[in-house]
């Protein structure tokens, strides 16, 4: 009892110290509790269809983010990703039996295969080229769908997956943690020293080579871990939708992503998972109003990319607290010197 006892004490301090110093960070803890007993509050079916696919395309804008993002190789052709995790997924579930506890995993492998065969030859390319040579890729692989539909199903696609779970709440909660946990994986590689190169690249790739860095093995690296997490949402998605279909490998799959990260703020993971959580529901509410529901969407967007181009979260996070000068620690807004080395905050 008393270790536990000095665990907790200790835990506590540091939610105490960590936590509750930042508004961002409790924003984020309200977030994770609100995700985690919303089924206790209500079980609609309807609402929890949304959430489900709201964590599956919040895994797919933050795999996004951590390619384009951090390393600046702007991938139009993200749908690639997403769309082979979903047929491989579905080819393995149907002709292979095997359950999404083993498909999804295996599909999100042959992303990351995926993610070699586009990161090889897109390594000399830079900003336009690499842009419209990525959105080549899914476009290719479109047709090879359309070509062989006697394996993908053609036009129909592949359907009649197994389901994730026999229960919506279940299925809810396999997304939710994921999505939780993943997120947080992808936070913490953009966080560590990898993530620091990642970033250098973006900023000045030749200085980073200069250093002796092989920004190739990074850049290479990037795709593929960015591949893994795409192709594992493409799974879940096709075992949730039970279909796999030419919808996942779409161009407006590749921009929709796009317009995710952008408007909640890219370069920082959070900020296309909240951009997802704003805008699949809002999309939803718009269906009140069907026949300006996508020019009322295009305005709300718009709007944002117009007055906050550094994305909606990072405006809001810059108006609530601010940066030291001296150590680079963030502080809430209301304080005049650093929390940590007392420096004076403009």
């Amino acid at each position: 009892m008393g270790l536990l006892g000095f665990y907790l004490r200790r835990l506590f301090t540091i939610f105490k110290g960590e936590v509750l110093v930042l508004p961002s960070r409790i924003v984020v803890l309200i977030f994770f509790l609100s995700l985690l007993l919303l089924p206790i509050v209500t079980q609609d079916p309807y609402l929890l269809r949304i959430l489900i696919l709201t964590n599956i395309f919040a895994i797919l804008a933050a795999s996004w983010d951590l390619l384009s993002g951090f390393t600046g190789q702007m991938n139009f052709g993200h749908a690639l990703f997403f769309g082979v995790g979903a047929y491989t997924t579905a080819l393995l579930n149907l002709h292979a039996h095997i359950p999404s506890w083993g498909s999804i995993p295996l599909g999100a492998l042959a992303a990351v295969l995926a993610g070699l065969i586009v990161g090889i030859p897109s390594l000399r390319l830079k900003h336009t080229y690499l842009a419209l040579t990525t959105l080549a890729f899914p476009i290719i692989l479109l047709g090879i769908v359309f070509a062989i539909p006697d394996v993908t199903g053609g036009e129909m696609g592949l359907s009649g997956l197994s389901r994730l779970s026999r229960s919506r709440v279940i299925d809810y909660y396999v997304t939710t943690i994921l999505m939780l946990g993943l997120c947080t994986i992808m936070w913490k590689i953009t966080d560590s020293n990898t993530g620091i190169i990642f970033h250098a690249i973006r900023e000045d790739e030749v200085a980073v080579r200069t250093g002796g860095i092989n920004t190739t093995r990074y850049k290479l690296l990037a795709f593929c871990l960015s591949g893994f997490f795409a192709g594992i949402s493409g799974g879940l998605y096709a075992h949730f939708m039970r279909i796999a279909g030419p919808s996942t490998l779409e161009v407006s799959m590749s921009f929709q992503v796009v317009i995710w990260a952008v408007f909640g703020g890219i370069v920082t993971i959070y900020g296309p998972v909240g951009a997802v959580f704003l805008l699949v529901p809002l999309l939803e509410f718009f269906r009140f109003w069907p026949e300006v529901r996508t020019l009322m969407f295009a305005v709300v967007i718009l709007l944002i990319l117009l007055y906050m181009p550094q994305g909606l979260l990072p405006w809001i996070r810059d108006k609530v607290e601010k940066e030291c000068p001296r150590c680079k620690i963030r502080n809430i807004a209301t304080r005049n010197t650093c929390r940590i080395c007392a420096a004076p905050l403009d």
